[in-house]
C-alpha cells in the first residue's frame, strides 16, 4: 500500500493535468457554430472567459455584433463570422477564412441546428421541412467538420462537439424531421470516431435535453415544461472539452433508449400516449401568435406528464 501511495502522490501523470475549462482550452482556437446566440453564446461566453480564442458564426450579423459587444463589455472579444452553414457554397468560403486567419481550430462545436415539431400526418405537403432540416443539422454540419478534420489530422490533435438531441435517444413522436437529421449526425459521428482515434481526434456527442433558448419559443407548450437555461447546457459543453466522453446523455435519454432496446413494444405505446396527449403546437398548424385559440388547452393528466419527464421532446 506504500508504494501504491506513493504512486497516487507523486507519480501518477494525471497529477499533471489541469482539468479546468482554462486548462483545457486557454490559448486554443475554439469554433462555435450558431454562437450569436442560445445554447450556442452561452459556451462562447465560457470559452472566452477560460482564455480560449473564441470564433462564432451566424447568419445574422446584428446579432452577432451584439454578442461581440457583451463579450466586449465583460472583458473579452469573440471573432465574429457571418456564414449560412446550410449553404455549401458558404460553408466552404468560411472554412478558407478560418485556415487562413487561425491555421484551423483546436476544438469545434457544432451547435447550429433547426427544430421542426410537427407530426408526420401534418407534414405530409411539407417534405422541404425536412429537405431545410437535413440541409443544416447534417449536411452544413459534415460540410464544416470535414473541412476543419485536414487541419486536425496534420496537427495530430482536435476535438469536436456534436449538439445532438435527447429525442435521437427516445424517438421523440412530432419530431421525425429533426431527431432523423440528429440521428444520421450521430451514426456519423460513430463511424468517425473510429477513424480518427489513433490521429489525436476525439469526438463527443451530446444527447441534450430541452433547453430555453429562442429555438422552442414558437411551441407555447414548453413554458410550463421543466428544461436547461443555456448556462447549464453551455456547462455540458464545457465538460465535453475537458473530459472528452464518448457520449453525454441525461438519465431520462438513457432509459428511453435502453426502454427502446429492450422492450420496444412498450416504449413505442408510451411514446405514442405522450404522442396523442400533447397536440400539435399552433406555429405547426399555421396560426400567428396573436391567434384567438392560438394557446392550446392541456387537460390534467397531459400538465402531469410534462411536469414528470423533465426535458424530453414532446
Amino acid at each position: 500500500w506504500r508504494l501504491w501511495d506513493y504512486w497516487e502522490r507523486h507519480l501518477d501523470p494525471d497529477l499533471h493535468i489541469d482539468r479546468s475549462l482554462k486548462g483545457t482550452v486557454g490559448g486554443k482556437v475554439v469554433l462555435v457554430t450558431g454562437g450569436s446566440s442560445g445554447i450556442g453564446l452561452a459556451a462562447a461566453h465560457k470559452f472566452a472567459e477560460a482564455g480560449a480564442i473564441t470564433l462564432i458564426c451566424g447568419r445574422d450579423q446584428d446579432k452577432l455584433d451584439e454578442a461581440c459587444k457583451e463579450a466586449k463589455a465583460k472583458g473579452y472579444s469573440f471573432v465574429a463570422y457571418a456564414a449560412d452553414i446550410a449553404d455549401m457554397a458558404d460553408c466552404d468560403r468560411f472554412i478558407q477564412l478560418l485556415v487562413e486567419n487561425h491555421g484551423g481550430v483546436d476544438f469545434l462545436i457544432n451547435n447550429a441546428g433547426r427544430s421542426i415539431r410537427r407530426a408526420i400526418e401534418a407534414s405530409y405537403d411539407r417534405f422541404h421541412d425536412y429537405e431545410r432540416t437535413m440541409q443544416l443539422n447534417y449536411f452544413g454540419c459534415l460540410r464544416v467538420t470535414m473541412g476543419l478534420l485536414p487541419g486536425m489530422a496534420t496537427k495530430r490533435k482536435g476535438h469536436v462537439v456534436n449538439i445532438s438531441s435527447i429525442g435521437v435517444l427516445t424517438n421523440a413522436p412530432r419530431f421525425s424531421a429533426y431527431v432523423a437529421s440528429k440521428a444520421a449526425l450521430d451514426a456519423w459521428t460513430r463511424c468517425a470516431s473510429s477513424e480518427f482515434a489513433d490521429v489525436g481526434i476525439s469526438f463527443t456527442t451530446i444527447n441534450m435535453p430541452l433547453v430555453r433558448t429562442p429555438m422552442i419559443a414558437p411551441t407555447n407548450l414548453y413554458n410550463n415544461v421543466p428544461t436547461l437555461s443555456p448556462e447549464e447546457a453551455a456547462d455540458m459543453i464545457a465538460q465535453a472539452c475537458i473530459f472528452k466522453p464518448v457520449r453525454i446523455a441525461t438519465r431520462l435519454g438513457i432509459t428511453g433508449q435502453v426502454m427502446h432496446a429492450l422492450v420496444p413494444r412498450i416504449a413505442q405505446i408510451a411514446m405514442n400516449t405522450s404522442f396523442r396527449m400533447f397536440p400539435d403546437s399552433s406555429a405547426a398548424k399555421g396560426a400567428k401568435p396573436g391567434d384567438k385559440g392560438a394557446k392550446p388547452q392541456l387537460s390534467a393528466e397531459a400538465v402531469a406528464m410534462q411536469q414528470m419527464m423533465r426535458g424530453i421532446h414532446f
